[in-house]
């Protein structure tokens, strides 16, 4: 499965050795791919520099197992997700773009409407959601 990692993911997973850590590790040695773009690594490193500097070291490591891909512009996409605030747009229209089949993120504020529906083959799943789905 080709899993698209939120900015916030990737914050809690460099942040703590707890269960968002634990879940990308489950992900990573099943063999599931785990992408982001530029977009989301420049939001948690500025998040971590800001919150928890201390973490940086072991959020360079996380980024080195997954797959990165360029921010791109948004295209025709978008307007399948126009319920979303226009910053968390771009998130949701990049893991379309990049053809995966998840987008993991922990912000039940804006995507928690969006939790269990798919989206140009994009299912919306919090961490949990994801783990329960995918490991039991």
């Amino acid at each position: 499965m080709r899993v698209f990692l939120d900015a916030n993911i990737l914050f809690s997973a460099a942040k703590s050795a707890g269960a968002v850590r634990e879940l990308l590790r489950l992900l990573l040695d099943s063999g599931h791919e785990c992408w982001v773009d530029d977009y989301v690594v420049i939001e948690a490193r500025r998040n971590l520099t800001a919150k928890a500097p201390d973490a940086l070291i072991a959020f360079e490591a996380l980024l080195e197992r997954l797959h990165i891909s360029p921010a791109q512009a948004p295209g025709p996409e978008l307007k399948l997700v126009n319920w979303l605030p226009e910053k968390d747009r771009t998130v949701l229209a990049a893991a379309m773009r990049l053809r995966c089949d998840a987008l993991v993120t922990g912000d039940h504020t804006r995507f928690g409407p969006g939790y269990g529906k798919m989206y140009a083959g994009v299912t919306i799943h919090s961490p949990r959601s994801l783990a329960v789905r995918l490991f039991g």
